[in-house]
């Protein structure tokens, strides 16, 4: 059944998931929910993002109900990047940074994106991740890049809507995505809890 209502909880303090979900025309109540992002021993990046995921969906609707909030839907979701099978969080500082761009330069990674959604018991999960192709970076472009401030909050050091798409020769999957909410799998997922797309 759906509905008009297209309320929901966003567990995400990115503004780039907030701006792909109001362009869908979704209203939001932001909710604060701060979980533990250590990689686990052996974990993947796909079993990585889908665990951090499911942990923000489940500390976003503990607040809900501690707080006597209406039930609705409460989104969330986790972005990494990931390169021969090492995961690439967001830099430390621009030393890290440095390391991973000079590590995309030339290269293919994938980058990753996990949404959760849940309301009381239910949750339901999907998962996009796109090859993302580099051209070779010279040093100076990384280091007007990291001049920037633009590197810090993003997987990998590098969002693809800044000036760092011009870093990116071609993409084989979902640039919302690489971003950091994939609009295909994000609405498919609301549709199941009755928002209605477009």
């Amino acid at each position: 059944m759906t509905t008009n209502d297209t309320r929901i909880y966003l567990a995400s303090g990115s503004p780039r998931r907030r701006e792909i979900l109001e362009q869908l025309g979704v209203h939001l109540e932001r909710i604060h929910a701060d979980i533990d992002e250590t990689v686990l021993a052996g974990e993947d990046a796909v079993a990585y993002t889908e665990r951090l995921a499911r942990e923000k969906a489940a500390a976003g609707w503990r607040v809900v109900e501690s707080c006597g909030l209406p039930s609705r839907p409460l989104l969330a979701a986790d972005t990494t990047v990931v390169m021969d099978g090492e995961i690439f969080g967001k830099p430390a500082d621009a030393a890290d940074a440095r390391r991973m761009l000079r590590a995309f330069s030339g290269r293919r990674h994938q980058a990753i994106t996990s949404v959760a959604v849940r309301e009381g018991e239910r949750v339901l999960l999907k998962t996009s991740v796109t090859d993302v192709c580099f051209k070779p970076l010279s040093d100076e472009e990384i280091e007007r890049y990291i001049d920037s401030g633009a590197p810090f909050d993003k997987a990998g050091a590098y969002g693809i809507q800044s000036r760092a798409g011009v870093f990116i020769e071609r993409i084989e999957g979902s640039y919302t995505g690489v971003m950091g909410l994939p609009v295909f799998e994000t609405a498919a997922l609301l549709t199941e809890f009755g928002l209605s797309f477009p």
